[in-house]
């Protein structure tokens, strides 16, 4: 079930929005706007998986990316 909500965005926005949709990339501005919040909902969580990367410290220096590759597989299957 798809929810209304109303919002207010610059006239710079309103073009962009309406270009994109003239252009033919997109059937509607909802189609448009559906995208950009995918793409920011992405955005905050590949920054939070940065962010809780770096606060987890330095790894091992011995370790190459085909052993970090086998332990998060073995982490994932919960062996």
């Amino acid at each position: 079930m798809a929810g209304k909500i109303s919002i207010s965005i610059t006239d710079e926005h309103a073009a962009v929005v309406q270009e994109a949709v003239r252009s033919g990339a997109y059937a509607s501005s909802s189609e448009v706007i559906r995208e950009a919040l995918r793409e920011w909902r992405a955005k905050r969580v590949v920054g939070n998986l940065w962010d809780e990367g770096l606060a987890s410290g330095q790894c091992d220096a011995g370790l190459s990316m085909t052993d970090i590759k086998r332990e998060a597989r073995r982490h994932l299957s919960g062996h």
